[in-house]
C-alpha cells in the first residue's frame, strides 16, 4: 500500500489567523489542545501519515505536497474553510470536510468538497481512506456515534504542546443525554452520552502531567460511572479541569470524590438565572436549582467556577444584564462566559427561529456568539449585542478581577487562584479587547452616563 499524506487544517477567526511571519496572537489560556484532530490522526490506517496545521499558531501552506487536505470546523468558520477547501481544489487536492458544520449541512459542505465526513471521525475515516485507495471515494459518510472502548491514544508529537494551555488534555466521555434545544453537541451525538473505561482512562492519565483538562462536554451525565472514575483517580494526585452539570453540588458522594480525586475547576452552564428561559430552553438539570448554594457549595470544596450563561431568550428583558453581573459578583464566580443566544443549525431552535422568520443573518461567520443573528422577542438586536458586551467589560474590570481573585484565595488552592483564575481573566480581556465586545460594552456604558 502507497503511503498517503494527509493534512488536517483547523481554521480560526480573523482575529486569531497567523499570517506568514506573524507571531500567534492572544493567550495560549485561550488555546486547548488538538484533541479532536490528534483522534482523527490516531483513527487512520497506518499507511497514512497526518500533519496537524491550526491556523492559531500558522498559516495554510497552499502548496503543500499533500495527497488529501481534511478541513474540520464550526459554524462561525464555514464560509473561511469554504475558502480554503475550494482553493485547494482549484490546486488539485482532494479535500475532506469534517466537524460540527458539515455534519449539520452535508449538501452544503459538499458543494466544496470531495467527500464528507459525518459525526464522528474515528469510525469513518478508516473506510474513507480505503476507499480512496480502491478508487471508490464516496461523497457523504455516516456513521453511528462510535464506541469508545479502545479508543486510540493520540499522538502527541504531532502539535506543539507549548503552544497550548499549560496542561494535559484527556477525554473520558462524549456527547451529553440531555435535550438542550439551543445545544449543537447534544445534537452532533444525537442525545447520546457515552463513556470509555474506567481503566483505559486510568492509564492514559498515568501519561499526562500533574494538571489535567478532561476536554468532556458534561462528565458526570452518569453519575456513577464519573464516581467510578473520580475513584480510581484518587491515587494518581492530579488536579483537573472539565465540564459538567450544576448537579454535582447537590450530589454529596459525587462532590467528595471529585474533591478528593483532585477536581479544582468546572465550566458549569448556569445559562439564566430565570427559570422560564431554562424552561423554554429544556435546560431541566438546572431548573428548581439554587445557584447561590451551590456555588457556596463548590467554593467550600476548593473548586472554581466558570460560568456559562446565554443572553437573548425569549423571557429576557434589558435588566437581566445587570442583574446577572449582580450574581456573578456577589457569588464571586472567578471566571464567566457571557454569549449572545445563537440558533446554530442542526439544533431544534434554529429550525424553530427558521421557521417562524426570526433568523435575519445566515452569513455563518456571525455564529459566534458575538453577533445577534435573530429577532429578540422583549429587547432590541442592539440592545442585546451591547449588553452583553456592557456585562463583560465590567466584569473584568481590573479592579473586579483582583477583588475576586483576592476573595478567592480564601478557599481556593493559592496554585489554582494565581496560576489559573488570573490567566484566565487576563486572557478573557484580550480576547474580548480583540472581538470587539469591550468596544461595545464601553460604548453602552457612556450612553448610560456611567
Amino acid at each position: 500500500m502507497e503511503r498517503v499524506k494527509f493534512v488536517l487544517i483547523n481554521p480560526t477567526a480573523p482575529e486569531w489567523r497567523v499570517g506568514a511571519g506573524e507571531h500567534p496572537r492572544g493567550s495560549r489560556y485561550f488555546r486547548f489542545s488538538m484533541l479532536s484532530s490528534l483522534y482523527v490522526a490516531a483513527a487512520m490506517p497506518s499507511y497514512v501519515d497526518t500533519r496537524i496545521v491550526d491556523e492559531d499558531l500558522e498559516p495554510i501552506d497552499f502548496a503543500t505536497d499533500a495527497d488529501v487536505v481534511g478541513i474540520s470546523f464550526m459554524t462561525y468558520n464555514a464560509p473561511h474553510a469554504y475558502e480554503i477547501a475550494d482553493r485547494f481544489r482549484r490546486e488539485g487536492k482532494l479535500v475532506i470536510l469534517g466537524g460540527y458544520h458539515p455534519t449539520f449541512m452535508p449538501e452544503e459542505a459538499i458543494a466544496h468538497a470531495d467527500a464528507v465526513c459525518v459525526g464522528d471521525a474515528e469510525g469513518t475515516v478508516p473506510r474513507m481512506m480505503e476507499d480512496l485507495a480502491a478508487g471508490r471515494l464516496g461523497q457523504v459518510y455516516r456513521n453511528e456515534p462510535c464506541d469508545l472502548a479502545g479508543l486510540p491514544k493520540p499522538d502527541w508529537s504531532l502539535v506543539n504542546r507549548k503552544a497550548y494551555a499549560p496542561v494535559g488534555f484527556i477525554e473520558a466521555t462524549r456527547g451529553c443525554s440531555h435535550q438542550c434545544r439551543f445545544c449543537s453537541i447534544t445534537a452532533f451525538h444525537r442525545h447520546r452520552f457515552r463513556t470509555r473505561p474506567v481503566g483505559e482512562v486510568v492509564d492514559e492519565l498515568k501519561s499526562l502531567g500533574r494538571h489535567v483538562v478532561f476536554m468532556d462536554d458534561s462528565l458526570i451525565c452518569d453519575r456513577e460511572y464519573a464516581k467510578e472514575l473520580f475513584t480510581a483517580m484518587i491515587p494518581l494526585r492530579k488536579r483537573w479541569f472539565s465540564q459538567c452539570g450544576i448537579g454535582i453540588a447537590e450530589d454529596d458522594e459525587l462532590l467528595d470524590l471529585a474533591m478528593r480525586s483532585g477536581c479544582s475547576g468546572l465550566f458549569i452552564g448556569f445559562e439564566s438565572l430565570d427559570e422560564a428561559s431554562l424552561r423554554s430552553w429544556r435546560k431541566q438539570p438546572n431548573v428548581g436549582r439554587d445557584y447561590r448554594a451551590a456555588v457556596q457549595k463548590l467554593h467550600e470544596a476548593g473548586i472554581a467556577i466558570c460560568a456559562a450563561f446565554v443572553f437573548g431568550g425569549d423571557y429576557d428583558t434589558p435588566d437581566v444584564f445587570g442583574r446577572t453581573l449582580d450574581f456573578l459578583l456577589d457569588a464571586n464566580l472567578e471566571t464567566v462566559q457571557a454569549t449572545r443566544l445563537t440558533p446554530f443549525p442542526g439544533t431544534p431552535l434554529f429550525e424553530e427561529m427558521d421557521r417562524a422568520g426570526r433568523v435575519f443573518d445566515k452569513d455563518w461567520s456571525h455564529y459566534d456568539f458575538n453577533h445577534v443573528v435573530f429577532e429578540p422577542a422583549l429587547m432590541s438586536r442592539e440592545t442585546l449585542d451591547a449588553g452583553v458586551g456592557w456585562l463583560v467589560t465590567e466584569f473584568h474590570s481590573r479592579r473586579r478581577i483582583a477583588t475576586r481573585v483576592l476573595r478567592s484565595l480564601g478557599y481556593l488552592d493559592p496554585i489554582v487562584a494565581l496560576g489559573g483564575v488570573v490567566p484566565v481573566n487576563l486572557g478573557w480581556r484580550v480576547k474580548l479587547a480583540a472581538d470587539g465586545s469591550f468596544a461595545k460594552g464601553r460604548e453602552l456604558a457612556l450612553s448610560r452616563g456611567r
